[in-house]
């Protein structure tokens, strides 16, 4: 089946299946016999994540993009948003996985160690049952425990990495801190990052001072990886499961070659169909090579955030998630979080307003880190109490530091 038949067919079984879908089509009159190429659905309005988090919550769960009975889902996740994400099992995020696996060199025979999250959101989980059908050994590992991660690395002859670049660089300075030659011992060869931004200094590090091929891939929990690159540099070139297109984000239509947009990506996805869901991301769109037109040849450049929600350890932290947060203790008034990045690892300090200075400081803190934790789903490195007014009103809640270098 060609991507016209695939769009055609996918936009067809939304409308007549998921009610918000038919709902921001018949709004824009647009009908869904009017799309049929990758270039009509710039007809149809971008949905953006925030507006997305609004319909599920005024139409709970799902907001009304549940496009099959829901006695057949599987898993319900959770991401950033919140937003909740229905599944049957055979959604179109393990597509996404398993093309970017294939492309990363993972297969039968692998021993790989998975330190993505398998709590709450999708990515461990799929990444774990899409190498288990390529015929690998999965580790399910997640974050933490370095220590005890690095002896199942050695003790079983893992060959591949999956998780975030941060905490395979911890993993390594494990191995120097307990005065292990990895590079000597392991069998570790191929290495997928994604969840962060990974810095030409540190991939330089894991290809030349360990011999590792790396695959840094850019994806979201709701629609699964968008983009890789295996070589180095910044364009990531884009994968062929779902349609990605590089938007204005004002007029929600595609920006020409060079220029910058909101990554806008329509899914296969039969069961909770994302028709031009907006990223937030901002990407330049990259001029194809000569003669080529189709998806895979073309590449973006991530360049930043259409809003203000910032990306910590591989969780965008929305400023109104701090702010919940911050709401839900008692003494506490507004807060600020400064993101920084010493060592290859995101380090989150929060400033918070004391409002009674007799306050048990102590318990406020451990408060407000749990509350943090809760709603946000990070944890905060550091809490800082401040005299009350030493935050401006109109001051960001969220500042990133980081410089990508």
């Amino acid at each position: 089946m060609d991507l016209a038949e695939r769009l055609h067919q996918i936009v067809q079984h939304a409308y007549e299946n998921a009610p918000a879908i038919r709902r921001i089509f018949d709004e824009a009159g647009v009908a869904p016999d009017q799309i049929q190429t990758v270039e009509d659905l710039d007809r149809v309005p971008v949905t953006s994540k925030d507006r997305l988090a609004q319909l599920q919550q005024a139409d709970p769960p799902f907001g009304g993009f549940l496009a099959v009975p829901l006695e057949r889902l599987q898993h319900v996740f959770l991401s950033p948003g919140p937003l909740y994400e229905p599944s049957t099992g055979e959604d179109a995020v393990a597509d996404t996985v398993r093309e970017v696996l294939q492309i990363a060199g993972f297969g039968a025979g692998d021993v790989v160690i998975n330190t993505f999250g398998y709590h709450l959101i999708p990515t461990g989980l799929v990444l774990d049952r899409v190498l288990r059908d390529l015929g690998a050994t999965v580790i399910p590992a997640g974050v933490g425990n370095a220590g005890l991660q690095l002896k199942m690395m050695l003790d079983l002859g893992v060959t591949g990495y999956i998780g975030t670049p941060s905490w395979l660089m911890a993993l390594l300075e494990k191995a120097k801190e307990m005065g292990v030659d990895f590079r000597e011992r392991s069998a570790l060869r191929k290495v997928l990052v994604s969840a962060e931004p990974l810095p030409p200094s540190l991939r330089q590090t894991f290809v030349e001072g360990y011999g590792l091929r790396v695959t840094n891939a850019y994806g979201t929990a709701e629609l699964g990886f968008l983009a890789y690159n295996t070589e180095g540099g910044l364009p990531m070139r884009l994968l062929e499961s779902s349609i990605v297109q590089v938007v204005n984000p004002e007029s929600g239509r595609s920006v020409g070659p060079g220029d910058v947009g909101e990554v806008v990506v329509t899914t296969f996805n039969a069961t909770y169909p994302l028709i031009r869901l907006g990223t937030g991301d901002l990407a330049v769109n990259v001029d194809p090579a000569p003669g080529r037109s189709r998806q895979r040849d073309r590449s973006i450049i991530l360049v930043g955030r259409v809003g203000d929600a910032v990306k910590v350890r591989g969780m965008f932290v929305h400023p109104n998630q701090l702010r919940a947060a911050a709401a839900q203790v008692a003494g506490v008034g507004r807060v600020q979080a400064t993101i920084t990045r010493p060592a290859h690892r995101d380090e989150m300090t929060v400033r918070a307003e004391l409002l009674q200075e007799e306050a048990d400081r102590e318990a406020l803190v451990e408060a407000l880190r749990r509350a943090i934790q809760d709603l946000c789903r990070v944890r905060a490195d550091a809490i800082e109490l401040v005299p009350a007014g030493s935050i401006a009103e109109d001051a960001p809640t969220m500042v990133d530091e980081r410089a990508w270098a």
